[in-house]
């Protein structure tokens, strides 16, 4: 093998992969099945060893026509079966064992890491983000265990095979002499050896020239195959708005556009592997009949009987197998790099974040006191272009702010960077140390019941479904009631504005000390909008609240706007309302020192 600089980048990354389990507190029993499995295999190539040793006796038993030593070979054969088939069957169960128990530990490693920080959703922000992270945490990591396990094991049985065979080969093979004429015979000892070892060489280097394509093509399928996933799942997901807006041809366009993509790559691993096939195909076919020809003039010069001939061409064969492990393996490791590259990206993308969150913030964010309190804050998109400089406000303990501003300003981005999930900018921003909370246009409703998507994340404490039912009854969704234990697919089967009024119900049920809405009436009508705010605006924790919304009766439900206009980057275009628009009663503008 070339190991250049590329791949030995490739196997850094495969041992940085693979190290932490085998040094993780699940280590000794990983590296105690690993050990059984390893002695299973190597018992199996001792039986190999042996059936070699008893094709010469049955064989000569066949040429010599004695039917007791035949009879008494095949009661040996059997023998040797039946323990080769128990080796085989505890080797293969063991391994999967082994596997399930190593990728239930990355599972969770990567799920942590992934979840931690945060992650989840800086990947997504990243210029250049992460192509579907959750197949490389459900597959990925599955096909890495997988082939990991299967190579290197079919590795270290090929290189115990390869030298238990090259022992017995040497012995049996003897010299070769090849006339040169008037210059004498040349003499090669144990010629069968090197034939062997020259015959599998060029196999494997030419194998490997005309494979090494394979390893991108793979990579770029699996990533192809994922995002066409993505599409159809999408589509699942936003059935209903598909259907009103009549888009059927459209998502058919998107669909047939990505599966091109599927179809063109895999046409080109088509093409690759049928010209690897055309040489392992013919090298496996050569394969059957070269060692008899090679051995041929030692038999027909009754050199050796007929279990010799057989017993060189098994032990010859044996060797060529060892020795052909990548010309066999090649497709597999070949997507095994892919997949190893997939996830050693995957990493390092995780690696940089536990980095950057690690790191001094640009946007110091403190927790202490009651409020919010903003102090020359600046805000930029992911690739730095800034959105707003020096943002200056606060709001006091238990009051209601709305935050308003032409569309596309970057509100909506302000109050993430107060929720302290917003990383791009800097200055310095101090919140209440209490429970915060934040609700988006969209609640999030995850898997399971209506009692479960009501109490997420999480509660203190067990909450009765009593109390779930009188939540639900404050914000007009009584009809919901019998559902509670209703295991569906809430998300879809809400409408918007029950999302909304649901979010609402979960903000009374955790009692934050600060809430951020962004636009979270927005598909509610303005009497049930104004039912959510009073009963938000009277819970009895008093809590702080900073809002976002474009609607003129939002400013009924706060003490205070604030206008972030001013606060616009020079280098942005907006084409703003006229100023009786934008006024507001009891409005406060708050602009940067110096602004008109």
């Amino acid at each position: 093998m070339n190991f250049n600089e590329d791949t030995r980048g490739q196997l850094r990354a495969a041992w940085r992969l693979t190290r932490p389990y085998w040094v993780s507190e699940q280590k000794w029993s990983a590296w105690g099945l690993l050990a059984v499995v390893i002695g299973l295999n190597l018992g199996n190539v001792y039986v190999s060893v042996l059936l070699n040793q008893w094709n010469n006796a049955f064989y000569n038993a066949l040429q010599e026509l004695n039917s007791g030593v035949f009879f008494r070979q095949i009661g040996i054969f059997c023998a040797y079966a039946t323990i080769s088939i128990v080796l085989s069957v505890y080797a293969v169960y063991l391994q999967q064992m082994l596997q399930i128990r190593w990728r239930r530990w990355l599972t969770d490693r990567y799920l942590g890491a992934w979840l931690t920080d945060q992650a989840y959703y800086r990947l997504s922000l990243q210029n250049n983000p992460t192509d579907n992270p959750d197949q490389r945490i459900s597959e990925d990591l599955n096909s890495f265990t997988s082939y990991v396990l299967n190579l290197s094991l079919g590795l270290l049985t090929s290189i115990v095979s390869l030298f238990s065979f090259l022992f017995i080969l040497w012995g049996l093979s003897g010299p070769a002499r090849i006339p040169l004429g008037s210059w004498g015979n040349i003499h090669i000892p144990a010629y069968l050896v090197w034939a062997a070892l020259v015959y599998a060489g060029l196999g494997t280097l030419l194998t490997m020239k005309i494979g090494r394509p394979l390893i991108n093509l793979n990579f770029a399928q699996q990533r192809l195959e994922a995002d066409f996933r993505f599409a159809l799942m999408r589509l699942r997901e936003n059935a209903e708005s598909v259907a009103l807006f009549r888009g059927e041809h459209a998502e058919l366009h998107v669909f047939r556009g990505r599966f091109a993509h599927v179809f063109d790559n895999f046409w080109r691993i088509m093409k690759r592997q049928k010209t690897l096939s055309w040489f392992t195909v013919g090298y496996a076919q050569v394969a059957v009949i070269f060692p008899v020809v090679v051995v041929a003039p030692r038999f027909f010069a009754k050199e050796i009987l007929l279990g010799g001939l057989m017993q060189v061409v098994s032990a010859f064969n044996s060797v060529q197998s060892a020795l052909s492990f990548v010309i066999n393996s090649y497709t597999d490791i070949a997507t095994w790099l892919a997949v190893t590259q997939r996830l050693s990206g995957f990493q390092t993308r995780l690696d940089l974040i536990v980095d950057a969150v690690r790191a001094p913030q640009k946007i110091a964010l403190q927790r202490a006191g009651e409020g919010v309190s903003v102090t020359d804050l600046d805000i930029a998109l992911p690739d730095a272009t800034p959105i707003m400089r020096g943002v200056n406000f606060s709001v006091a303990g238990g009051e209601a702010v709305l935050i308003c501003g032409p569309t596309g300003i970057g509100k909506s981005t302000l109050i993430r960077a107060l929720a302290g999930i917003w990383p791009f900018g800097q200055g310095q921003i101090r919140v209440g140390a209490g429970t915060s909370l934040f609700l988006p246009q969209r609640p999030y409703l995850p898997l399971g019941t209506l009692g479960d998507a009501l109490r997420y994340p999480g509660t203190k404490g067990e909450v009765p479904n009593a109390r779930l039912a009188q939540l639900l009854t404050d914000f007009q969704l009584a009809d919901l009631v019998p559902h509670l234990d209703t295991v569906d697919n809430w998300a879809q089967r809400l409408s918007l504005g029950e999302q909304q009024r649901l979010g609402f119900a979960r903000i009374m049920l955790i009692e934050p000390a600060l809430v951020f809405l962004d636009e979270a009436t927005s598909a509610v009508d303005e009497a049930r909008e104004a039912r959510c705010y009073r009963i938000l605006r009277h819970a009895p924790w008093r809590p702080t609240i900073i809002s976002v919304g474009h609607r003129g009766t939002l400013r009924f439900f706060h003490d205070r706007t604030i206008d972030v206009t001013s606060f616009a980057c020079a280098e942005r275009d907006f084409t703003l309302p006229e100023e009786a628009d934008l006024a507001m009663a009891d409005s406060v503008r708050i602009r940067v020192a110096g602004a008109e």
